[in-house]
């Protein structure tokens, strides 16, 4: 049986190889966010430490808000815990594989991201790699990314005096495209719908500051009696069928 060293040393090339994207995509992402955060006044270490501890990228751009605004722990609370939310859904079908990992799984638990379990997930690997390791260390190398991209903006947006107007529309920006993305591919766009049309009545009824929580509550509640009723009529016509 081969030691946990050489089975992560077997799985890092295939890791990284399928990080390849994520890479990219990250290295640019926290470089605007790490200059984001500097430009906004804060030091150079900040990116460094809310990349590592909290690697949550909407948290983060929104983060800078809400330390420069009032003091409000329930409202950031409540924030986070609803842009988290959706890591629920996924992260609940990636237990199984996680439980034999060891220690391991709890940095996993923690780094899980939608590209890390979109990797994990679909990945196709060789007989002679160990998708532990290999699981391990694509969670690893993806928040190094963020964790590297963030840290270069803060250096360059301490040194250089870069223009941060419009930077924290790049997250903006990047689920605008993921949107878009997901709606080609769905064949039903009720919940593409739905989450546009809730979510411009509490922009029009509380403003763009008040809107955020109350529509992603009224999201996910919408969603969920949906799916019930989809579950009910799928019963009562299995019924039929007998």
């Amino acid at each position: 049986m081969p030691s946990k060293t050489s089975a992560l040393r077997a799985a890092l090339p295939h890791a990284f190889r399928h990080t390849l994207p994520i890479l990219a995509g990250f290295l640019f992402l926290g470089m605007t966010y790490g200059i984001y955060m500097t430009g906004s006044g804060f030091p150079v270490y900040y990116p460094l430490l809310t990349s590592l501890l909290v690697f949550s990228g909407t948290m983060e751009f929104l983060a800078v808000n809400l330390l420069l605004g009032a003091f409000s722990p329930i409202q950031a609370f409540l924030l986070a815990l609803c842009i988290g939310a959706r890591h629920t859904v996924y992260g609940l079908s990636m237990l199984e594989e996680y439980r034999p990992l060891g220690p391991k799984k709890f940095y996993m638990i923690f780094g899980l991201c939608d590209e890390t379990f979109s990797v994990n997930r679909a990945a196709v690997l060789p007989g002679t790699v160990d998708r532990g390791a290999f699981m391990f260390l694509v969670t690893l190398l993806d928040q190094c990314y963020w964790v590297c991209g963030a840290s270069l903006g803060a250096l360059f947006g301490s040194f250089l005096p870069f223009p941060t107007q419009g930077l924290d529309f790049s997250m903006t920006a990047l689920f605008v495209v993921i949107f878009l993305e997901q709606l080609l591919k769905e064949r039903s766009h009720l919940s593409s719908l739905l989450g546009l049309a809730v979510s411009l009545c509490f922009l029009l009824l509380l403003g763009p500051d008040l809107f955020l929580i109350p529509s992603i509550v009224t999201i996910c509640l919408l969603l969920l009696l949906c799916d019930r009723h989809a579950q009910k009529a799928g019963k009562k016509e299995g019924a039929g069928h007998e």
